[in-house]
């Protein structure tokens, strides 16, 4: 048994796009796909290591791109969210980019098409998000420390993905206020959702990049972080079971 990548080059609207695949050689059946939505800077080994964690859970997992091939940024980078800020300007084509990622993943061999999630990251928590809300097929989906503005696109009821919902509760870009307002979004929809709040946490409690921040609203915080991911486990566990 070994966990394997994968590079994986895909086409869509705006493409080609590059991710990474993961999962065990061992497993001689299709398993449980997850896409794996990253932050601000796109594709990176922060993800890649997420989605090796998934492999081991027994899952395939694919690293989205939903920038295009060879389109990354990096903390220093003077214009780092050029690409989100492309996207962010057109949730149509961030939802038509999702749509092509799940389609990739389905593509895979070891992957069940039937069992799909998804699990992002700040700006791919809000990419979790806008596939559910859009309708595209996943079963659940996991939002960490995610952005919850709502697409300027026509709503469908209702909701059928499954939704978790780890927040930092002290996150400067998603305040109480715009908790609420996902919370009677979800609800008017009809979602299955669940939110789990974290106290003295901010955005970025995943990111270990972020152990020395400066910003403590912008930092690593790893009781979070353990206990989000837990939660995931559990809630992928039971969406899948």
């Amino acid at each position: 048994m070994a966990v394997v990548q994968q590079t994986l080059v895909y086409d869509g609207p705006g493409g080609p796009f590059e991710g990474v695949a993961v999962w065990d050689d061992g497993i001689g059946h299709a398993r449980p796909a997850v896409l794996v939505l990253p932050n601000v800077f796109g594709v990176k080994e922060a993800d890649v290591e997420k989605a090796e964690d998934l492999a081991r859970l027994g899952y395939i997992a694919l690293v989205a791109d939903v920038y295009g091939q060879g389109k990354r940024t990096a903390i220093g980078d003077p214009d780092y969210a050029r690409y989100m800020a492309a996207l962010n300007a057109d949730r149509g084509l961030l939802r038509d980019r999702l749509a092509a990622s799940l389609d990739a993943l389905t593509g895979l061999a070891p992957a069940d098409s039937a069992r799909m999630a998804a699990i992002g990251f700040c700006f791919g928590g809000k990419c979790v998000l806008d596939a559910a809300r859009a309708g595209l097929p996943i079963l659940g989906g996991v939002s960490f420390h995610g952005v919850y503005d709502r697409p300027d696109l026509p709503s469908e009821l209702p909701i059928t993905a499954k939704l978790l919902i780890c927040h930092g509760w002290d996150d400067p870009l998603a305040p109480p206020e715009a908790t609420l307002g996902l919370a009677e979004e979800l609800t008017a929809r009809g979602a299955d959702w669940q939110l789990h709040a974290y106290g003295h946490a901010g955005h970025a409690f995943t990111d270990r990049s972020r152990v020395q921040s400066l910003n403590p609203a912008i930092a690593y915080e790893p009781k979070a972080d353990r206990r989000s991911w837990q939660a995931m486990t559990h809630f992928l566990a039971e969406l899948f079971g």
